[in-house]
């Protein structure tokens, strides 16, 4: 599989982009004024325990106190983090007022603060450093058995010695012992800086950040399947460089830079391909389509048939059409980065035989994905439930907002309502109040209405109240918004 990276750079924003067989599957955006915060360290103050939700808010210096729940709170060594047992109530781990060294898993979402944990992970090209852990893991993804005895065997040695634990990530499947060892002394250096700044920190602020997008994209994404990155600032280039020879010596070769007239994502049909991902229908090639919904609860999407037909019998077009849906929907995850609980209507099928090679479609196409997810079997209502793993806002999220004229629930009261309202409104007024008449403000749409198809049912309200009605359009008034003024 051929996969490149592309990396668009402005002075306000960041934008990566992943493209597999010249198909988008993930966009990553970081803007200058709101970094993402999952990865960075702070010392932090318990403002509030809980002991009805087992958690407790920490003011870690950010714009809403953030959330730690029991479950995320480990023993440690370092003075002011809780070295109560694990497992512990919140009450016996944490008082109001103990300052604690956590750092950030889950970006703040909606109205939600940033997710916190003590049980501290610094990353680097083959490792990840867990302090004080002691216990050494090696990344699923590498199969080889032989290969893993390998890894586990250079890693403990190191790791026994300082007491620390590790995580072999991916990456390092196949290279060499000193490199491996490099990275663990460098890993080991940055956690006694991180510790001695620490010590000196006031409550409330960073400690360590995690690395600038374009840096933990060559840490993290770029693998031997990557056949370049490709880079349109020659600034971003030369840093990247200087990072890839330091720190990531295998991936400087794939790095270039894209001197081009026309920008980047325009040149790989990239920006066509995020405006249809904040769209809600996504057509499938065989003429059939995906409807995706974002809710605060959960994503919901549906599969339908749409155009496609088939050609033999009615379970073949179902079967075919949920096949197809299973990689796109695969791919739509990723690319609009939706997380937690997903539910998947698919077409209903009959054939127990069909249902598994849909669920097995689904998992394979997620195989790829970098964020974890849980596939439950087809239900007794013919759905899918799963779960993928949400640390920062889906991409509808970065780039939208709740639209002002409707307020985010995506339909308006027609003018016909809107009218009929203004007359119980006008009626509520006159008998309150006594007024010489009655002045509507209303948007164009509302008094069109009240002036054509109802005026028969207006004069007759006029008539009725024994006042005169005038109206005025108000140019900036949305459909549903009016205002009954006495005059």
């Amino acid at each position: 599989m051929s996969e490149e990276i592309l990396i668009n750079v402005t002075p306000q924003e960041t934008r990566v982009a992943v493209v597999e067989n010249g198909v988008l599957q993930e966009v990553l955006i970081e803007r200058a004024r709101c970094r993402g915060l999952v990865g960075n360290i702070y010392k932090g103050v318990v403002c509030r325990v809980l002991p009805g939700m087992q958690a407790a808010f920490i003011d870690a210096g950010l714009e809403r106190a953030a959330f730690l729940h029991a479950s995320d709170i480990a023993t440690s060594e370092i003075e002011g983090v809780a070295t109560a047992r694990n497992g512990g109530t919140i009450n016996e781990l944490l008082h109001e007022g103990q300052e604690l060294l956590v750092q950030v898993i889950k970006d703040p979402l909606g109205t939600k603060g940033a997710r916190l944990t003590t049980h501290i992970t610094i990353p680097s090209r083959y490792l990840v450093f867990m302090p004080n852990a002691g216990n050494v893991g090696v990344s699923q993804r590498i199969e080889d058995e032989a290969e893993r005895q390998r890894l586990r065997q250079i890693i403990a040695e190191g790791a026994q010695a300082e007491g620390h634990g590790f995580i072999v990530r991916t990456a390092a499947e196949g290279v060499d012992a000193d490199a491996l060892r490099a990275d663990m002394d460098f890993l080991i250096r940055l956690w006694h800086s991180i510790r001695d700044r620490a010590a000196g920190a006031s409550p409330g602020s960073i400690v360590h950040e995690d690395l600038p997008l374009g840096s933990r994209v060559l840490r993290d994404l770029v693998g031997s399947e990557v056949e370049k990155v490709r880079v349109d600032s020659r600034e971003t280039f030369q840093k990247l460089q200087s990072f890839a020879a330091e720190y990531v010596p295998e991936v400087a070769d794939k790095l270039e830079y894209y001197p081009g007239e026309r920008p980047i994502f325009d040149l790989y049909g990239i920006e066509d391909e995020i405006q249809k991902a904040l769209e809600r229908k996504v057509q499938l090639k065989s003429g059939g389509y995906l409807i995706i919904d974002q809710t605060e609860a959960m994503t919901t999407i549906d599969v339908n048939t749409g155009a496609y037909v088939g050609h033999r019998n009615l379970e073949e077009t179902i079967f075919k059409t949920n096949l197809e849906a299973a990689q796109a929907i695969a791919r739509q995850l990723r690319l609009r980065n939706l997380g937690g609980i997903i539910i998947i209507d698919f077409i209903d099928m009959t054939d127990e035989e069909h249902k598994r090679q849909v669920l097995r479609a689904l998992e394979k196409s997620l195989e790829r994905d970098h964020a974890k997810s849980h596939i439950s079997e087809v239900s007794s209502l013919g759905l899918v439930q799963m779960t993928r793993k949400r640390t920062r806002e889906s991409l509808e999220h970065v780039l939208c907002e709740t639209c002002p004229t409707c307020g985010g629930r995506g339909s308006l009261k027609t003018p016909e309502t809107v009218v009929y309202e203004i007359f119980r409104e006008i009626l509520r007024e006159a008998r309150q109040f006594d007024a010489q008449e009655l002045l509507v403000l209303a948007s164009q749409e509302v008094v069109d209405l009240l002036v054509d198809e109802e005026s028969t049912s207006l004069a007759e309200l006029e008539t009725f109240i024994g006042r005169p009605i005038r109206f005025q359009v108000e140019s900036l008034y949305t459909q549903e918004q009016y205002d009954v003024v006495l005059l």
